[in-house]
């Protein structure tokens, strides 16, 4: 099996990614690296079409005298008794605003990856050696970013003092106009018209508040409270009973006492 991927990155810089296997771990996709074991070393779980593998292995990278890498790996089903063993050749070769990273290698296998067409299981190498040459591409990426950030962060740990340059006085501050005493805002109609609509509202909400936790029935026969209460009907005062006489009797003992002047002018 032979394949090419083109990273927009140095040649350089993804050799010493290669030559970190903690790196490399890191870079290969969807890899879970078991606690205790290699660096490149763990899970893996291969999607071919709508089915998938999980295996469960190692592999180890080192760099050739001509400069390529060779990646050999076996790894067993994690839930099967099939097997694979992988021998790859990685090489780098540089191209213009990046380089080119070749694959050339062999693989054999038994279990149930043999089950799925060829071609199905030839697009998923191909797709999990793109994706792992497009995150040794960013994990070079973030070595020279985390570089240039240390050698940034040198630079400012530098004083004044030390670059020969002198601090010049503060520059006295202006009076802002905000920190000016000014009078308070008049009030208007519209602003006792909004504090009107907050008071509604607060009552609204306090309605609301004495309705929660109480049962359907109490709601519905509990009077309404607030603005929406309603206006008792106004009270007639009725006089005691004494006072309610009083003026009949008066006005009887008055035409009484006409009567009996007059029954006595005429006895003259």
């Amino acid at each position: 099996m032979e394949h090419e991927v083109f990273v927009p990155v140095p040649a350089e810089r993804l050799r010493e990614v290669l030559d970190d296997p903690a790196r490399v771990a890191r870079a290969v996709p969807g890899l879970q690296q078991d606690a205790g074991a290699e660096p490149v070393a763990g899970r893996l779980k291969i999607r071919v079409g709508s089915h998938s593998v999980t295996y469960r292995g190692a592999v180890r990278v080192s760099r050739r005298d001509d400069g390529s890498y060779a990646v050999e790996g076996e790894a067993e089903e994690s839930r099967g008794s099939g097997s694979v063993e992988l021998t790859l050749r990685i090489a780098l070769r540089d191209a213009e605003d990046g380089c080119t990273v070749t694959y050339d290698g062999t693989a054999s296998a038994d279990g149930r990856i043999t089950d799925f067409p060829a071609e199905a299981v030839e697009g998923a190498v191909t797709r999990l050696l793109n994706r792992f040459a497009e995150h040794l591409a960013t994990a070079a990426t973030q070595g020279t970013d985390d570089e240039r950030a240390g050698a940034g962060a040198g630079a400012e740990e530098q004083t004044p003092a030390d670059l020969g340059l002198t601090e010049e006085p503060p520059a006295p501050e202006r009076p802002s106009a905000f920190g000016a005493d000014r009078p308070a805002p008049s009030r208007g109609p519209a602003d006792e018209e909004d504090e009107e609509e907050d008071e509604d509202i607060a009552e609204a909400a306090h309605a609301r508040r004495t309705m929660i936790g109480r049962s359907a029935e109490e709601v519905d026969h509990a009077p309404p409270r607030g603005r929406y209460a309603p206006v008792p009907a106004p009270q007639t005062v009725s006089p005691p009973a004494p006072l309610r006489w009083a003026a009949p009797a008066a006005a009887l003992a008055v035409a009484s006492a006409i009567v009996a002047v007059r029954a006595l002018r005429r006895r003259r």
